[in-house]
């Protein structure tokens, strides 16, 4: 039997464990944290619970698969419930919302409001994003690209979905208002890209929203975790938290297990590594010769923006807030210039706010509401001293809450506390302390990416937001196909 190592119990190593179980592997997995789930941690306080990770679904089939392959159902443990209104937005520059809804018309009546023309761009987006999903979801997005003939034979396709226009370029290209355009193109910053830079074959997410809907988890990310764990152990998946991986060993282009930092090692046939693929290969791989891992070298290469994460919650119910809501800021280009190419941390932001208690109640003490305030910032190649600027962002993100859609913030906030990329750097290893590994812009996307399985060592995979298809849940839980795919055809050769 195939003893295989998976390091990481973050969604794509956990799918990855499962799916190489059905195959019949024996599986372990190392988690240097003391729960399952990576960044998808829980965080309890005074009766408030809080989601520290992905909080949107949006293609449950994923999940879905997971259990069948064992002949269970996700129902039986998980609800899936879907939300009529996906996302509203807040404009801070005027003070208006806009509701982007489930129902394409009720969303086109919201967009009407801006401007009726755009009604007719929407439409087209919607249809440009089918055409992009499907080529780079439904085609390429469990498909390995560990060969750059691979990539060859997908260019006419990608130029003929104009893959080299940004995400932003391709809305703006459907939409005229500059609020509509704002709220069409963020869907980038949802996998760590700005939109002014990523390729658009993002756009297929909002085809992707359309096709399967937006998704809660009742329970939370953290239910969905637990049920997962669970759903291994009962596969006689052996799983040891609190098991910091130091080194992979190599032997003769082969890996042949890993050194803990208690100085254990651990042997395996094969290992796949789910933890963040750059910093794998400075740390883990460090006694590898500097080979090219993936097209771009190192001092090109391109890294997601930073999270700063607020959490808190309130002892009275905003009854007005939406479960998602995207407050932007008066400024959008110039502020995610000097997030991602300056990495200068500004008084001004654009926040998504999470309020899991308009769905699921058991996030809150009775009477209260449970937040998470997700603000994108500079990674930590910035020289942002998060000593000082966190408490300082804390106090500008109440004030502005306060301010707009959140009257009497200030009396009603309860046990507030927050991460930076300082702490994502620390508690996920992950490189610059980026939010989403590197960024998804053309050149790191696809054969340019890190490669889902290592050129020189070839009994080494990766899953995870740092390698093919990229970041969100979606994402990481096709890498783990991927994975899959590259191991059935190894075995048939």
């Amino acid at each position: 039997m195939t003893r295989s190592l998976v390091i990481g119990a973050g969604l794509g190593g956990i799918a990855t464990a499962l799916r190489l179980r059905a195959k019949g592997d024996e599986v372990e997995v190392l988690e240097r944290l003391p729960a399952a789930g990576g960044r998808a941690q829980v965080f309890e306080k005074n009766g408030f619970k809080h989601d520290a990770g992905p909080t949107v679904i949006t293609a449950p089939f994923l999940f879905d698969e997971l259990f069948s392959l064992f002949g269970e159902k996700r129902q039986d443990y998980l609800e899936f419930k879907p939300l009529d209104l996906w996302y509203r937005f807040y404009f801070d520059s005027t003070g208006d919302t806009f509701d982007y809804t489930a129902s394409i018309e009720k969303t086109k009546e919201e967009i009407s409001r801006f401007n009726r023309e755009d009604t007719e761009g929407y439409d087209r987006l919607i249809n440009t994003s089918e055409k992009i999903f499907n080529i780079g979801f439904s085609e390429l997005a469990d498909k390995p690209f560990i060969k750059f003939s691979s990539m060859l034979k997908q260019i006419p396709s990608l130029l003929k979905l104009k893959s080299y226009l940004s995400v932003s370029q391709l809305v703006n290209s459907h939409i005229k208002h500059p609020q509509i355009r704002q709220a069409f193109s963020i869907h980038p910053l949802l996998v760590g890209g700005n939109p002014f830079d990523t390729t658009s074959i993002y756009a297929l997410i909002h085809y992707l929203e359309r096709k399967w809907g937006v998704f809660f988890c009742m329970g939370g990310t953290g239910k969905l975790i637990k049920e997962l764990e669970s759903l291994m152990i009962r596969q006689n998946i052996s799983i040891r938290f609190n098991t910091d991986v130091e080194q992979i060993l190599v032997e003769n282009g082969r890996s042949t297990g890993v050194v803990t930092s208690s100085g254990e090692i651990i042997s395996s046939n094969r290992i796949v590594c789910n933890a963040d693929t750059p910093a794998v290969y400075d740390e883990l791989l460090s006694a590898q010769p500097k080979r090219r891992k993936k097209a771009v070298p190192e001092k090109f290469t391109r890294y997601s923006m930073g999270l700063y994460v607020l959490f808190f919650g309130t002892n009275t119910k905003y009854k007005k807030v939406a479960h998602h809501t995207i407050w932007m800021g008066k400024r959008y280009r110039a502020l995610l210039s000097d997030i991602f190419n300056a990495k200068i941390l500004t008084d001004d932001f654009s926040l998504y706010l999470h309020r899991p208690t308009a769905t699921d109640p058991s996030f809150a003490p009775d009477g209260c509401d449970s937040f998470y305030v997700l603000c994108p910032v500079p990674n930590l190649q910035g020289n942002v001293n998060w000593d000082v600027q966190g408490p300082a962002l804390q106090e500008r993100i109440i004030n502005a809450l306060n301010r707009t859609i959140m009257p009497n913030l200030k009396e009603t906030i309860v046990d507030p506390f927050w991460m930076s990329p300082r702490e994502f750097k620390t508690n996920y290893r992950a490189k610059h302390g980026a939010g989403f590994s590197i960024a998804p812009i053309f050149a790191q996307s696809a054969w340019f990416r890190y490669h889902n399985k290592d050129p020189h060592i070839n009994n080494l995979f990766f899953t995870g937001a740092g390698t093919h298809p990229g970041a969100g849940m979606p994402g990481v839980l096709c890498s783990a196909k991927v994975v899959e795919n590259l191991i059935v055809e190894e075995q048939v050769q």
